[in-house]
C-alpha cells in the first residue's frame, strides 16, 4: 500500500483528491496538510511514501516545503500539482527536487499512475509539462543545446541509451524490457546518470535530453 500525504491550502481540492484516490486499491491517503509549514510534522507523524503537493500556499509554499523534505533522511517522493499560473515557480520546484509534475486538471487515472511511478523510483513529467518547461528554460537555446550535447557525450553507450529512454518518459521497467536489462541494473544506470550529468532527479535528465534535441 502506498501511503500518500495531501498538501493543499484549498480544503475542497484536498477533499476531491482524497475521494478520487480512495478509488485506487493500492493507495492510502494517510494525512492532509493545509500549508507547507505543516509538511515536516505530518511526514514525521504519518510516514507517507509520496507527498502530493500544491505549489502556492499562504505561509510556506510547496517549493520551500519540498526543499525542506529533500534535506531530511529518506524523504518521501514529492509530486507537484500546478496550474502554471506562475511558471517560474515550477522551475524552482524542479530545482527543489520534485519527482513529478502534474497539472491540476490531470485525469484521476494519471494522478494515480504518477504516484505509483514516483513511489517505484521513476519520474512523472507529462508531455504538456515537458513542453512548457522546455520553453521556459530555453533562453539561449543554442548554448543550452551545446551544453546538453557535451554532457551526453560523457556517457557510455549504455548510459546514453538509458538517458534517452528517460527522456522519452519511459519507466525503469519499460527501459529494462527495451534494453534487455534487469530493473536493478537500470536503477544503477540512472543513479550514475544523476552523478555524471550533475542533476538531482530523472526529471532533470529528461529535460537535458530534450534540450539536446535527442529522442
Amino acid at each position: 500500500m502506498i501511503r500518500v500525504l495531501l498538501v493543499d491550502d484549498d480544503a475542497l481540492v484536498r477533499s476531491g483528491l482524497r475521494i478520487m484516490l480512495a478509488g485506487a486499491a493500492n493507495l492510502d491517503v494517510v494525512a492532509e496538510a493545509a500549508d507547507g509549514r505543516e509538511v515536516l510534522g505530518a511526514v514525521d507523524l504519518h510516514r507517507p511514501d509520496v507527498v502530493l503537493m500544491d505549489i502556492r500556499m499562504p505561509e510556506l509554499d510547496g517549493i520551500a516545503a519540498a526543499r525542506l523534505l529533500a534535506a531530511q533522511p529518506d524523504p518521501p517522493a514529492v509530486v507537484v500539482l500546478t496550474t502554471f499560473d506562475a511558471d517560474e515557480l515550477v522551475l524552482r520546484a524542479l530545482q527543489a527536487g520534485a519527482a513529478g509534475f502534474l497539472l491540476k486538471d490531470t485525469p484521476p487515472a494519471e494522478i494515480v499512475r504518477a504516484i505509483e511511478l514516483v513511489h517505484a523510483g521513476d519520474g512523472m513529467l507529462s508531455p504538456t509539462v515537458t513542453r512548457r518547461l522546455i520553453s521556459m528554460v530555453a533562453g539561449d537555446a543554442g548554448a543550452r543545446a551545446e551544453q546538453a550535447h557535451d554532457l551526453l557525450a560523457t556517457l557510455s553507450p549504455r548510459e546514453r541509451d538509458v538517458a534517452l529512454a528517460v527522456g522519452r518518459g519511459e519507466t525503469n521497467a519499460e527501459i529494462a524490457a527495451t534494453l534487455h536489462l534487469s530493473v536493478a541494473t537500470v536503477k544503477a544506470h540512472v543513479s550514475r546518470l544523476l552523478d555524471k550529468l550533475d542533476v538531482d532527479n530523472r526529471v532533470q535528465i529528461a529535460l537535458l535530453v530534450q534540450a539536446a534535441g535527442e529522442h
